[in-house]
């Protein structure tokens, strides 16, 4: 029924598919924007996509949840603490709350995925549009992704989640909310593209630019004198598993799982989980956003890794990170916004450039660095826009918009952020580049929401989940659903590939480990062009 219903919705909206472009080799591409959203499996934003790999297709082998005995659940556990009654500045909708007992009451009924919307049925005929709310934050940590996983299985999500049966929700669209269903409808959609490492927004920060682990130097020893130390996470034998506490409920339906030690760090030192930049602006920086604390625990020490954009500007090529709200963080204090309230507008681990030794701004080149490479987008996306229209990108463009814009559950909405995505990609259309541009827009992890593709196996970092991924461009087809095997790597292929640079260590790691394993290769976006 919801695939039907969204195959309707796709027909009746009358889109005029634009000609495609042809170029006889990627030299016509002048200009490619990286847009990078935050937090959705495809499944949970895409799964009635029509002709693509969603809900229908899923077994039950796939969506039915094991408990943590391995054992299928008679149903879906409670949500934790229930979804959040607050609502977040500027949301377009008051969320209805669902209280943990409510959540309870209908989820044990069943086990398979559900739209989120029913969930909020179940309080209030009236409840509204979920895609306008806040919604629950989930958890995503990179060992809890891969214990959900499961070695491809994709079976305990709800056993190794903090939000119980919170996982298994999917959105149905509305058009008028989720605009960049259009431009799917327009252009490339990817149903086979995964997120570049397992976990959360910082790791895949870091694939995005890199195809690397952050690592914490000397062994886990903080460098600076007198400074404290981070604890590593505590495994089992297989080094993937985290060690169970005696305290962690034996059945996902009892409560969330405790964990002996989950961490930032893996026991062999790369930072995995949240940690925060060594630069301003840093949630361990001073007041004045001029120092950052090293001797705290969570600040990771700068790195010294070979990024894409020291690749681009060995070969002369320019390029920039485009953060939304970045000269109102270096202007106030760490984790408050414009008005002081709690929503945030700016997440400093969303930054990757920032952990960095060549962005160091005690240095006279790491402020030159800065100075060209690391851009305010302006609040809004305002400053990103106005070089968008002026035709002033650099060849390679990031950009990242702020928090209320990024579609992150737990402080922001679906609607907003897809809608301020949408008017960005309407500009890019309309710049004096768009003829020479190549456009992606993908997330950076699937923020603890289900999803039934199982990755391919690959190193220890990732693959992890399946996020939905759009390629726009005058040269890429029209209406198709790529089924291409994708990852966040692919796009640092695509620009390797573009300005013929040699591959960095991550990526040629990557395809190794893929060759032994057997698992196929990675793609570099060309199968979404028309190319001679």
């Amino acid at each position: 029924m919801l695939k039907r219903r969204m195959a309707i919705a796709v027909l009746a909206s009358g889109l005029a598919l634009p000609p495609v472009a042809r170029a006889a080799d990627l030299s016509a591409i002048q200009t490619v924007v990286v847009i990078y959203a935050e937090n959705r499996s495809f499944d949970n934003l895409y799964g009635g996509f029509p002709g693509a790999n969603g809900l229908a297709n899923a077994t039950p082998e796939q969506f039915v949840q094991r408990d943590r005995d391995g054992k299928p659940m008679q149903g879906l556990p409670p949500i934790w603490g229930g979804t959040p009654a607050k609502v977040a500045k500027g949301a377009p909708q008051a969320p209805v709350p669902v209280t943990q007992a409510q959540s309870e009451a209908w989820l044990k009924t069943f086990n398979h995925p559900y739209p989120v919307s029913a969930l909020y049925g179940q309080v209030s005929q009236d409840a509204g549009n979920p895609l306008r709310y806040t919604n629950r934050d989930l958890y995503h940590r990179f060992y809890e992704n891969q214990m959900q996983i499961n070695g491809g299985k994709n079976d305990m999500f709800a056993a190794w989640a903090d939000s119980g049966g919170m996982v298994m929700g999917y959105f149905e669209p509305h058009p008028e909310d989720l605009p960049l269903w259009s431009w799917a409808q327009r252009y490339v959609l990817a149903d086979n593209f995964f997120q570049g490492g397992f976990g959360g927004s910082f790791f895949n920060h870091f694939y995005l630019i890199c195809s690397c682990a952050p690592r914490y130097p000397n062994n886990g020893i903080n460098p600076v004198e007198g400074g404290k130390s981070p604890a590593v996470s505590i495994l089992e034998p297989d080094g993937v598993t985290l060690k169970i506490s005696p305290k962690s409920p034996a059945s996902a339906a009892e409560g969330p799982p405790v964990f002996e030690a989950s961490t930032n760090l893996t026991p062999d030192f790369y930072a995995v989980n949240t940690m925060q930049p060594p630069f301003p602006p840093s949630n361990n920086a001073d007041a004045t956003e001029t120092t950052v604390d090293a001797k705290l625990a969570t600040t990771l020490p700068p790195q010294t890794m070979q990024t894409i954009g020291d690749q681009l500007s060995a070969a002369n090529v320019d390029w920039a990170w485009y953060a939304g709200a970045w000269g109102y963080a270096l202007s106030h204090k760490p984790a408050t916004d414009i008005d002081g309230t709690n929503v945030p507008h700016f997440q400093t681990h969303h930054q990757p450039f920032n952990y960095f030794a060549v962005f160091d701004p005690a240095t006279p080149e790491g402020r030159a660095n800065r100075e060209k490479h690391l851009r305010d987008g302006g609040m809004g996306g305002t400053d990103f826009i106005a070089d968008i229209d002026a035709g002033k990108l650099p060849a390679v463009t990031f950009y990242k918009p702020q928090g209320d814009l990024n579609e992150h559950a737990g402080y922001t909405d679906i609607a907003r952020g897809d809608a301020h995505i949408a008017d960005v990609l309407s500009h890019l259309t309309k710049s004096p580049q768009w003829a020479h541009m190549l456009v992606v827009v993908t997330y950076d992890e699937n923020g603890g929401w289900w999803d039934h593709a199982a990755p391919p196996k690959a190193d220890r970092f990732g693959p992890g989940s399946r996020i939905p991924a759009l390629i726009i461009s005058p040269f890429a087809k029209r209406g198709v659903v790529d089924h291409t095997l994708y990852d966040t790597t692919s796009i640092i292929r695509f620009v390797e590939k573009r300005w013929s640079l040699p591959p960095l260590p991550g990526v040629t790691m990557r395809d190794e480990a893929m060759a032994k394993a057997g698992t196929g290769r990675i793609g570099d976006l060309t199968g979404a062009l028309t190319l001679e």
